[in-house]
């Protein structure tokens, strides 16, 4: 506690030497005590350490102390208590601008316990976005900017996750080659083999094998028998290409297994038994199932 009526009475040396030191100590304290120093005029700033941690800078007015700030010694943080005075700063400033960087306490954006946006880094950066409004009628933007001429936008999602744009999830990962993007109608976008486009013609086959949507396959049968299985879980416009390559589907017969879905409205399999057959099946839907595309 260091506090002084700054008054300085007629006295000898040693005790005006005394008193004097008093009153700069007061001074140096800001006259630091548990109550308003003696003698207080009004303009004077005084600590009040009731809280010894976190004392508060009072402003005597000649009436009344209005607290100013606290100051945290633990923290070392100055907090404001006026907000009356912040607030009307930053109203009455309509152009406030920064002499630096914005500097966002470990590059994130937050309401002091939880981030909102968070920011990284590259030392070497020359490219940035830039966020853009608009006026009426027209979109905000949101684009790439910086000394390259052409860059691209980057989404990653982390983990599993998806970017969802206006409800639509895509992948987050690239399918395999000549696949395409493919909707379930419920805001799901896959990648998917093409179906009902060009057929991808597969290699002879001679054995028993399961079909792929958008692929086509030559069959021989010279040997043996065998079942070409449709594809499972299959969806509207899927289509599926078998040819008798020996022309030998008529003594060996091509078996077209139907997977759990009917065959032209039928739960039976499909027997082929003609000489250089080809025929392609198209998936309608679950009642009628694999329908014959050509007759």
């Amino acid at each position: 506690m260091a506090q002084h009526d700054m008054n300085i009475a007629n006295q000898g040396f040693p005790a005006f030497r005394s008193d004097l030191n008093n009153a700069l100590s007061a001074i140096q304290t800001n006259h630091s005590g548990t109550s308003r120093p003696t003698g207080a005029v009004a303009g004077q700033i005084w600590l009040d350490t009731t809280n010894a941690t976190n004392p508060t800078l009072k402003f005597f007015d000649g009436t009344d102390d209005i607290d100013f700030a606290t100051i945290d010694y633990s923290a070392n943080t100055v907090n404001f208590l006026d907000s009356v005075v912040s607030a009307s700063n930053l109203v009455d400033d309509t152009t406030p601008q920064l002499g630096g960087q914005l500097d966002v306490n470990g590059f994130a954006i937050g309401d002091g316990t939880l981030e909102l946006l968070k920011f990284s880094e590259t030392a070497s950066a020359v490219n940035e976005l830039t966020v853009t409004n608009s006026a009426t009628g027209n979109a905000p933007e949101l684009s790439s900017t910086g000394d390259d001429t052409n860059i691209d936008i980057k989404i990653t999602p982390k983990g599993s996750g998806n970017v969802v744009l206006d409800g639509l999830k895509y992948p987050n990962a690239d399918g395999t080659a000549d696949q395409i993007l493919k909707t379930d109608g419920s805001g799901n976008i896959t990648f998917a083999d093409a179906s009902g486009g060009g057929t991808q013609w597969q290699t002879v086959k001679t054995s028993g094998f399961t079909a792929v949507a958008g692929e086509g396959y030559f069959c021989d049968t010279s040997s043996a028998a065998f079942t070409a299985t449709l594809p499972a879980t299959p969806t509207l416009g899927d289509e599926v290409t078998f040819v008798d390559y020996a022309g030998t589907f008529d003594t060996n017969n091509l078996t077209v297994g139907r997977n759990s879905e009917n065959i032209q409205g039928s739960a039976a399999d499909l027997t082929v038994s003609i000489e250089r057959a080809g025929l392609t099946l198209v998936y309608s839907g679950a009642t009628q199932g694999w329908l014959l595309k050509d007759k």
